[in-house]
């Protein structure tokens, strides 16, 4: 959440907060009682599991009552909104009881008879993920969604974890970074991840409650966060990091659509036209990154009527000063676009559809206006280099399936990178013969693919596909397809291209010119690595 021109709105109830003491007390409960990423998904299975995805609650509410235990207590109560007695969540959390539970700030009482009702103050679950640096598990406090509460969302609404959350939390690189940035930080999560690889972690939102969420969240899980209010840099002004993360307030969403009756929500909603947003970030955030410090967001960018949209991103990066990659996901129409967005800030045509089509019809018109054909969705890394020399930009599409965590992929290809240019061979350079003396190995999850007619004795097709990293498949001609069989880390480039030329009766010059290039790509990509 960063900043918008309208007046804040009031601000909602009070996120919990607890002493240590009395919040360690709750952590060591919740695991107790089963309230775990494992322990739900044994409770609800996975027919119930899928439903609550798709944001049903009655498959899973059917089964948590009926189970009655601790974790099923604590399953109805914060993540499907259903009322439990005093008694139920005094046997979930016998320490904490009710009475703790909402001086924390977790749940209100009806009353402190055993059957008097205890009803949720926000959405509380378990969380476990796997990224770069390994396995996360916590338990994170949020606003309760629509689910919980079967109304729509405030205006100041600090939202859960969601999938963008967790890809970015699994796109971030995770080796040791000693000061972390997280911008725009929400209910923490992002500066939670960062927590356990760096020394000093700076989460700043503009919504004091999103602050006092993360808050909460720290001390649940044990961590220490430098807090911080402010839109956008200006929290940070004057200090550099290491890496900085975001998951910025990028929706696309024009004026008109607020007249329409469309809330302007706080998670989502950066108060900027169009994509600027975005670009502002990318152009501003390298006076706040250290030599060699990373940049990772997610995004989203315009595709304009007779421009291709790398051309527009392009410029971006090349504004910016750093080396950059964007790697675009997904594309969505104007009307697609509008109708997700809708449908997140509440807006249904089935309850208010004059305001529906006419926040919808804005959408249209702004787009239309603009010459807005397609909206595209994606992943943001940018670089500040640590020596001389023009910066690198890439912009491309991938849309197929990839192997989450990246981290480890983004890490090894910036590592790639800072090796080809000190050898001299970075991307776009004519002379790569500096590759010939080096050796190289196929990375462990490359396989290859060959097509044959039947009958025929040599493929017409030849595939290399990637198991993991982005999950690119390239098509080598035959002495590439060769060179790559034969790096097994024994054999440099340069005699494996002479061994090619001796057996395919060619020029070794010939041979190089084909293999060295596509050596340095495959490397790039991540198909081939360094030998050690």
């Amino acid at each position: 959440m960063i900043a918008r021109p309208s007046p804040a709105p009031p601000a909602g109830p009070a996120p919990p907060a607890g002493s240590a003491t009395d919040v360690g007390i709750l952590r060591g409960e919740l695991g107790a009682a089963g309230f775990t990423v494992d322990g739900v998904g044994e409770l609800l299975g996975e027919v119930a599991g899928a439903a609550l995805h798709r944001e049903q609650r009655v498959p899973a509410l059917r089964l948590a009552r009926a189970a009655g235990s601790p974790a099923a207590t604590l399953v109805r109560l914060f993540m499907l909104g259903d009322d439990v007695t005093t008694a139920e969540l005094t046997a979930a959390l016998p320490t904490t009881g009710p009475a703790g539970a909402a001086a924390l700030g977790l749940v209100a009482r009806a009353g402190a008879g055993d059957d008097d009702a205890v009803r949720a103050g926000v959405d509380l679950r378990p969380y476990a993920a796997v990224d770069a640096a390994g396995a996360a598990h916590w338990w994170v406090a949020s606003d309760l969604g629509e689910v919980e509460t079967g109304t729509g969302l405030r205006a100041d609404h600090v939202l859960g974890i969601g999938g963008a959350s967790t890809t970015l939390a699994q796109l971030t690189v995770r080796d040791p970074r000693p000061r972390v940035l997280d911008l725009g930080t929400g209910c923490g999560v992002q500066a939670l991840h960062a927590a356990r690889h760096s020394e000093h972690v700076v989460a700043t939102d503009i919504s004091s409650r999103a602050l006092g969420f993360a808050a909460f969240n720290a001390a649940l899980a044990g961590a220490r966060l430098d807090l911080r209010r402010g839109s956008l840099l200006e929290p940070v002004a004057g200090e550099t990091f290491d890496l900085v993360v975001s998951n910025p307030p990028f929706v696309i969403t024009p004026t008109a659509a607020y007249d329409a009756g469309l809330p302007l929500m706080e998670y989502r909603d950066g108060g900027r036209g169009g994509d600027l947003l975005v670009r502002e970030l990318i152009t501003a955030v390298g006076a706040h990154l250290a030599p060699g410090g990373v940049a990772q967001l997610l995004g989203n960018w315009e595709h304009h009527r007779g421009e291709d949209w790398r051309d527009r991103v392009l410029g971006w990066l090349a504004a910016s000063g750093l080396d950059g990659w964007v790697v675009q996901r997904e594309v969505q129409d104007p009307a697609e676009y509008a109708e997700l967005w809708l449908r997140d800030g509440g807006l249904r045509p089935e309850v208010d559809r004059a305001g529906y089509e006419a926040a919808y019809a804005a959408w249209l018109g702004d787009f239309e206006a603009r010459g807005v054909e397609a909206v595209g969705f994606g992943y943001v890394l940018l670089r500040r280099p640590g020596s001389a020399g023009a910066p690198w930009h890439r912009v491309e599409e991938v849309t197929g399936p990839v192997r989450q965590p990246l981290g480890r992929h983004v890490l090894d290809v910036l590592e790639a990178r800072d090796w080809l240019a000190a050898l001299g061979v970075p991307d776009g350079a004519r002379d790569v013969a500096g590759l010939a003396g080096h050796r190289f190995a196929v990375a462990p999850d490359v396989t290859e693919e060959r097509f044959l007619t039947p009958g025929a004795a040599d493929p017409e097709v030849i595939r290399l596909r990637q198991g993991g990293g982005l999950g690119r498949v390239v098509r080598p001609g035959t002495l590439v397809a060769g060179a790559v069989g034969a790096c097994d880390g024994e054999l440099t480039v340069g005699q494996i291209v002479g061994g090619l030329a001796a057996l395919l009766d060619l020029r070794a010059d010939d041979v190089a010119a084909e293999v060295l290039p596509a050596v340095r790509d495959l490397l790039l990509d991540g198909f081939l690595r360094l030998a050690p």
